[in-house]
């Protein structure tokens, strides 16, 4: 997993409420376990047409979003089953970012886990950023997440929460698994500990 520290990038509105993880990635693509390889069926059915061309209504597919790494969404994004599959898309279509006012809690940790800063903020924030993505083009935002803090080249100066637990595994780019190795040699000395005793 990559470490992650700060971004400036552009920004992707997705108005849309309870946007669940079968419309993220849908179940058909679910095949593959290996992480890559999903992030050309992300948002599948709003992004293409029947005929497997782009769709022009879809604004994820507007050329002014076209390298945005940061995405704004609404309420409860990732709702749904969970899989592991719709923060490897979304990671793969080249979002780096998530910011919502709430997340599915088994999404928001599954995103942890893999690199991708789910970030929580009130409503009038995420309307204004989403109102300012829309208006202007290439709008950028910088998200600092050892100050926690995100802003803009206007007035937008605002922070937000995370864990310190995962705040530090994203800085060092470490998932569960990583941290664990991490601790090897705390873990064999008390193995050997343990096992002496009998």
């Amino acid at each position: 997993m990559e470490k992650f520290t700060k971004i400036n990038a552009i920004v992707a509105p997705l108005d849309r409420e309870n946007v669940d993880t079968d419309q993220i990635i849908p179940k058909q693509f679910l095949k593959r376990i290996e992480r890559t390889g999903f992030g050309e069926f992300a948002f599948f059915d709003w992004r293409y047409l029947e005929d497997g061309a782009p769709n022009p209504d879809f604004i994820l597919n507007q050329n002014k979003y076209k390298n945005a790494e940061i995405l704004v969404s609404g309420r409860n994004f990732g709702s749904g089953s969970s899989r592991e599959h719709a923060p490897w898309a979304l990671k793969e279509m080249g979002f780096s970012v998530i910011i919502a006012p709430s997340f599915a809690d088994i999404f928001k940790n599954n995103c942890m886990q893999n690199g991708l800063l789910p970030v929580i903020l009130d409503q009038q924030y995420v309307e204004l950023i989403m109102a300012r993505s829309i208006r202007n083009n290439s709008y950028k935002l910088t998200v600092d997440l050892e100050n926690q803090t995100i802003v803009d080249e206007q007035d937008l100066n605002v922070k937000f929460n995370i864990d310190p637990f995962r705040k530090n595994s994203l800085l060092k780019g470490l998932d569960d698994v990583g941290i664990t190795l991490t601790m090897s040699n705390d873990i064999d000395q008390f193995e050997n500990k343990r096992i002496a005793r009998w």
